[in-house]
This record gives C-alpha cells, sequence and structure tokens, in this order.
C-alpha cells in the first residue's frame, strides 16, 4: 500500500514539473535592439529570475513562460540609464518620471552634493528597505565632503581637512559609491584649487571610482579653461572621467563645439578615458545666485555688499542678464514668482530687472530655467561618440528635461531630424552610460546590466519608436512621457501597456 501510494505521489508531482513554465517571461517577435551600437535585428528575449536567459532568432518550440508578449512592430530594448539624475528616493521612490521614459537606472549625488552624508551606507540600506522603481547609483560628492568637514572656503586647505575628507570618501566607496563628483562652479568646490581636486579623487581612484564633474565655468570664454582644468584632473590622478551636461553657454557657433570635442579628443589619445554627458534642451537649470557676481553670493552679506557697492552690483547683472539673452530668458522655477520670467516680474514691479534680483529675490532666493545655449552647438555634442544622453532632472524640478529628455531623443533627433539613428539613440541613452559607469563588467558589480545579454540584468523596455513622445514643457514641467508600453526593472513590470503600477523592484547597486 506504501508504495503504491509513493509511486502515485511521484506520477502526479512528475505530471505537475512536466506542465510548470520553463520561464518567468517570452518577449517573443520583436525588433532587438541591444544596447551595443549594433543593428537591430528580429528575434525574442527570455527572462528567468529577474535575468536575461536568452536573446536572438531562435525557435519557440518547446518553450513555455509563465508570461508571453507578443512584441510584433516594436522595439525590444535595455532600459536606459541616466548619468546625471536628481531625487530623494525616500520621498518619491517610483520615480515615475523616470520609468515613464524608460529609464531604469538613475545617478544621484552629482554636482558635488551627495546624499548619505558620512553614514552612505546607512543611506542605502534605507533606500533597499523602502525600495525603488529604477536602481539607483550613488556618487560621493565633493561639496558635501567641504561642508562636513567644515572646511574654509578660501586658501589652500591644511592636510587635516584633506584628510578627513578622504576618510569620508573610503568609507563611502566602501560602502559601494561608484566615485567622486565636483560642482566646481559652485560655493563652496568653487574655492578648491588643484591640489585638493587630485587629492581628493585619488582616493575614489584607488577603491576602483571614477569622477563626475561639473566644470568650473560653462561660459564660452571660459570653457576651453574649465574643460582642461578637469581633464588635468582626471590625467593627474589617473581618474575615469564623466564631464556632466556638457554644454556652452552663450556660443552660437557649431565650432565652438569642435573645440572643446578637441581637447577630450587629444585626451583619449594620450590614454585617458574621458566622456560626456548631455540633456537635450537649450536652457539649463540653477539656482539665480548663478547671475550674482562671487562677492555678492554667500558667505558675503548681501545688505553689506548693497550698502557698499551697489551701483556696482546693478551694472555688474545688467550686463551679465544681457549677456545671458536678456531678462525673457530667465524663466523662474521655485520661489515666489514660479512659472514667471524675470521680465515679467520686472514689469509686475514696475522696476529695472537688476533691482528684482537685488531687492525683491537675492543670490538665494530662487531657482530659473536660463534660454542661454544654441541648439546646433548642442546637436554637434550629442552626435559625438563619447557623449551619452541625461536629464540632470528630478521628479520636483521645473524643467521639462526631468520628463522628457530619453523620449524627446527619439521623438526629435532620431524619427523628426534623423540626426542619429535609432541604434546610435539606444547606445547613447544604455550601452554607452553602462559602460562608462562600469555595469557592464562583473567585476564592479554584481549583476551586469545596460546591455541584451545573456546572464544581464532584465532592465527592459519595449515601445513603438513611432509613438513615443515628450510631453512636458516649461510650461507644464511635470507631464510623464508617452510611448514606452512596457516598461520592466530587474524583470518586474513597472509599466504595462503603458500603465504605471505600484510596483518597487529595485534599490542600490553597489560598485563592488
Amino acid at each position: 500500500m506504501t508504495i503504491r501510494l509513493t509511486t502515485a505521489l511521484t506520477i502526479i508531482l512528475f505530471a505537475i514539473s512536466c506542465t510548470r513554465p520553463d520561464y518567468d517571461l517570452l518577449i517573443k517577435n520583436g525588433t532587438i535592439i541591444d544596447g551595443n551600437g549594433s543593428e537591430a535585428m528580429s528575434g525574442h528575449v527570455l527572462i528567468n529570475n529577474g535575468l536575461i536567459v536568452r536573446s536572438g532568432d531562435f525557435d519557440l518550440d518547446n518553450i513555455t513562460a509563465t508570461k508571453i508578449i507578443d512584441a510584433s512592430g516594436r522595439v525590444i530594448a535595455p532600459g536606459f540609464v541616466d548619468a546625471h539624475s536628481r531625487g530623494v528616493p525616500q520621498e518619491t521612490p517610483r520615480f515615475d518620471n523616470f520609468l515613464s521614459q524608460g529609464v531604469t537606472t538613475i545617478t544621484l549625488g552629482l554636482i558635488g552634493r551627495s546624499p548619505g552624508d558620512d553614514d552612505v551606507a546607512g543611506w542605502m540600506r534605507e533606500v533597499d528597505e523602502i525600495g525603488a522603481g529604477p536602481n539607483v547609483i550613488h556618487f560621493t560628492g565633493h561639496s558635501t565632503l567641504r561642508n562636513l568637514t567644515n572646511a574654509p572656503r578660501e586658501g589652500s586647505l591644511s592636510d587635516s581637512y584633506i584628510n578627513r575628507m578622504k576618510e569620508i570618501i573610503e568609507a563611502s566607496m566602501s560602502a559601494g559609491s561608484f566615485g567622486l563628483s565636483y560642482g566646481l562652479e559652485f560655493e563652496p568646490a568653487s574655492y578648491a584649487d588643484m591640489t585638493e581636486l587630485v587629492s581628493l579623487a585619488s582616493v575614489a581612484v584607488e577603491h576602483g571610482g571614477m569622477i563626475m564633474g561639473h566644470v568650473r565655468s560653462e561660459d564660452d570664454d571660459r570653457i576651453e579653461e574649465a574643460i582642461t582644468e578637469i581633464l588635468d584632473v582626471a590625467k593627474e590622478s589617473e581618474a575615469k572621467l564623466n564631464i556632466s551636461h556638457l554644454k556652452i553657454v552663450y556660443a552660437n557657433d557649431p565650432a565652438r563645439a569642435e573645440v572643446v570635442l578637441a581637447l577630450m579628443d587629444e585626451a583619449r589619445k594620450n590614454g585617458m578615458k574621458v566622456t560626456a554627458d548631455l540633456y537635450p534642451y537649450i536652457a539649463s537649470f540653477t539656482t539665480i545666485g548663478i547671475v550674482f557676481p562671487e562677492w555678492a553670493r554667500p558667505p558675503n552679506d548681501l545688505g553689506e555688499v548693497v550698502e557698499a557697492r551697489r551701483p556696482e552690483l546693478e551694472e555688474y547683472l545688467r550686463n551679465r542678464i544681457q549677456l545671458r539673452n536678456g531678462p525673457e530668458a530667465t524663466l523662474f522655477g521655485s520661489g515666489h514668482w514660479t512659472g514667471k520670467t524675470l521680465k515679467e516680474v520686472a514689469d509686475e514691479l514696475n522696476k529695472p530687472f537688476e533691482d528684482v534680483l537685488i531687492d525683491d529675490i537675492g543670490p538665494e532666493g530662487a531657482s530659473a530655467a536660463y534660454f542661454v545655449m544654441n541648439e546646433e552647438v548642442m546637436q554637434r555634442f550629442l552626435i559625438d561618440p563619447y557623449v551619452m544622453v541625461s536629464t540632470d532632472g528630478g521628479p520636483e524640478m521645473r524643467h521639462p528635461r526631468g520628463y522628457g529628455s530619453f523620449a524627446k531623443i527619439i521623438r526629435k533627433y532620431v524619427n523628426e531630424l534623423e540626426l542619429l539613428s535609432l541604434e546610435e539613440a539606444i547606445y547613447k541613452m544604455s550601452g554607452l552610460p553602462a559602460l562608462t559607469l562600469g555595469l557592464t563588467d562583473s567585476e564592479k558589480v554584481d549583476i551586469q546590466r545596460g546591455l541584451i545579454r545573456e546572464g544581464f540584468a532584465a532592465d527592459l523596455v519595449i515601445f513603438n519608436p513611432d509613438h513615443v513622445r515628450d510631453t512636458a514643457t516649461f510650461e507644464e514641467p511635470h507631464s510623464f512621457a508617452e510611448g514606452f508600453d512596457w516598461v520592466f526593472v530587474n524583470g518586474v513590470v513597472v509599466i504595462e501597456e503603458g500603465e504605471s503600477n505600484e510596483e518597487l523592484p529595485a534599490g542600490m547597486i553597489r560598485r563592488r
């Protein structure tokens, strides 16, 4: 009797095992663009346990899956990697602004300001406990280090300050941070000298990290000097360098882009690893302090400056704003006059715009979008093979780049202008940033991602390129992108047939 029961149970279990699907997901009959820049091909992608098991044009006979998606007429691509993101995972863990445009991995801690302070390990654990829509990468900010150590703003720093910052970098890198970021255009990083910058970068390099560099100035008359400086930091520290949101302010001649790209090309010829990212808009976004002279910004007291040097400050602001295409080219994105230009505010208050800046706003009173760049210059940067796409945006920022950058690349620069092929665009949005960050390197990360490859994370997007559309504008900057029908993060659906859900399948990616 016991033998018969055992035999029957064995038969039942065998029957169940025979009917159990072999894979979690099969995406079939799509056009695969693998993220490596190679030509598209027709085929299928198999996924199991959050990983890509197989891809290509293989026989589907005898393959079973729990879920099957027919991607006929649509592209299957790696989820996009944003090399320059903003946001707070504890406040907006889903990051639908990124997911809706196909971004499955974001980077935080850029422009020298990073979360976690001197306990990055604890911050990372908190993000993992909450969960996130996209994967999250951490960079350690140079300005944050200066603030944590109460370093004096002016003059070369003593060894005690440098050594304390090194200790914090080492702890952050040990926790899994990917490297060091600079924001040299802004205080307090703007006070740092070459010795400080190289010394700190060297620690990141010793721990396998790279540097992300916002240069000291993006103005046309200073851009070559600024690019040369950050290249020198990378050269002296032997760091891999990515230049943040590459641009030239005030330049209207595409030849100026050639000058900057030539500097980067020369560095690569000398053995350096140099890339850059950009967002596809001609307006930047930062604090209004960018238009004030250094001597009228903190830690200087504005009241004292106004009392002693008001005519000089007025003249400076008049010239600075006119150089930046006039008061109508400054659109406030925070503060009392959000959504209005500086010209509109000046007209409303019936006073010169320089007086508005001094008396009603001040260098810390608002952030704004500044329409100060040239489309042709930006396009020249975009087509360079070492320049990738980013947003430099987040859920709360009043700039459309945080909601539309990746969709705009496909809609405008692939479909409309044909500046890039779809394969080139996807490489710039997935493979290139993944390679740059080390996400494709099994020695750098536990799970490789950024390409459609066997064993890589199933971070994927499925879409019809003709349907992709960026809907965010400067008037309505928080409007989600459209056209990305399916988005998967670690094999989990976060957007299904264009509809978002509440899944939080991701967390921190830690650098080994």
